[in-house]
């Protein structure tokens, strides 16, 4: 049985690149996450996992993280992503990710919806929301990257 995540943080980020793949690697490091090992899961936030904003993270870790993420190579084109936490008083929390053609605020309220719905599926209290979004108007080839990662 794998240990439970201790922390988490949110982070959304956006970059250019000569490439998708380079455009996706600098928004990574832009958001502070691109110096580890992404390892893609779903939207369950583990009980206990405490929000840690200052949350470091050594190079090379495998770090399970929920995350949207678009590119786009058409210059002018507004693009976006984001996630969100919807937090219970006494249970899991649900995460949340979108990524598109749309504009930052779009992004957000896309989030805030999915994750009332996501509690009220479960039957679930929604306690509070956490939101980190970002969105780029694309230069030559750009990505907008938002992301959960948790950290054991």
């Amino acid at each position: 049985m794998l240990p439970t995540p201790k922390k988490y943080f949110l982070t959304a980020a956006a970059a250019e690149g000569k490439t998708e793949l380079t455009a996706f690697d600098n928004a990574l490091l832009a958001g502070g996450i691109g110096n580890i090992n992404l390892i893609r899961v779903s939207s369950i936030l583990p009980p206990g996992a405490e929000y840690d904003p200052d949350m470091q993270i050594p190079p090379g870790s495998l770090v399970p993280t929920a995350y949207g993420y678009v590119c786009s190579d058409v210059p002018g084109e507004l693009i976006a992503a984001a996630v969100g936490v919807g937090l219970s008083s006494d249970t899991f929390g649900v995460i949340m990710e979108f990524a598109g053609r749309a504009s930052r605020e779009e992004a957000e309220k896309r989030i805030e919806a999915m994750l009332r719905e996501a509690f009220a599926t479960r039957g679930l209290e929604l306690k509070d929301i956490k939101i980190a979004a970002v969105e780029h108007r694309v230069e030559k080839v750009g990505c907008a990257l938002a992301a959960v990662p948790l950290f054991y």
